[in-house]
C-alpha cells in the first residue's frame, strides 16, 4: 500500500481514464466507482480495492494503475475502481462496532469520488456512483435477500438513517467537486 495525496490520486487517474473507459465500454456502460467498507479493523488494508482510507482520514492506493481489476464487488469489476474504508469490524445492521466509520473517512471517500468523478468525466450519481449496499440490493444479495454473503456496506454511518449512506456520499462529493477540491 503506497499513502497518496488527492493530486497525486488525480494522476493515477489521468493515467488510467482510458484503459477505464475502454473496459467499461466494452460492457456498454460508463466507468463506475463502488463504496465500501472492509468490515476491517482501522489501519487494516486490503489490495481486493484500489483505494484504502484510514481513520484518520489518509488515502492509499494497492496499485499504481488504477484500470487493474480487482474482486471488490460481484460481477461488477471490470471498469471499475474500488474505494474502501478501513472500518466496520464486528459491525452489524443495528451497531457499527468499535471501530464504526469515522467523520475524515466519510469526508476522504467523498473528496476521492469528487477528484475521481472529475478525472473520469462522471456524473456524480447513483448510476455511476454506488455503495455497496446499492449494488447488492441490484444483485440480489443485499439486505432481506436471505444470502449469506449479503453485503449493506454504507447502507448507513453515524449520523445518517439507514438508506441514505449512498444520498449522503454522492451530495458531499458533488459539494467538494463544486467547491473545487477535483
Amino acid at each position: 500500500m503506497q499513502k497518496v495525496t488527492l493530486a497525486q490520486l488525480k494522476q493515477l487517474a489521468l493515467q488510467a481514464k482510458n484503459s477505464l473507459w475502454g473496459q467499461a465500454q466494452s460492457l456498454d456502460r460508463d466507468v463506475k466507482l463502488y463504496l465500501h467498507w472492509t468490515a476491517g479493523h482501522y489501519g487494516q488494508f486490503f489490495s481486493d480495492y484500489h483505494i484504502n482510507i484510514d481513520h484518520d482520514g489518509s488515502v492509499y492506493v494497492s496499485t499504481n494503475n488504477l484500470a487493474d481489476i480487482k474482486s471488490h464487488t460481484w460481477r461488477r469489476n471490470t471498469g471499475a475502481i474500488g474505494i474502501a474504508l478501513a472500518c466496520a469490524y464486528q459491525a452489524n445492521t443495528n451497531n457499527l462496532g468499535p471501530e464504526p466509520p469515522t467523520t475524515q473517512q466519510i469526508e476522504a471517500m467523498a473528496q476521492v469520488v469528487a477528484v475521481l468523478a472529475e478525472v473520469l468525466d462522471l456524473t456524480i450519481d447513483q448510476q455511476r456512483v454506488m455503495t455497496h449496499h446499492e449494488a447488492a440490493v441490484i444483485d440480489g444479495y443485499g439486505l432481506g435477500s436471505g444470502d449469506p454473503e449479503t453485503r449493506w456496506d454504507l447502507w448507513f454511518f453515524p449520523g445518517v438513517a439507514k438508506g441514505e449512506g449512498g444520498n449522503v456520499l454522492r451530495g458531499k462529493a458533488n459539494w467538494y467537486r463544486n467547491q473545487g477540491v477535483a
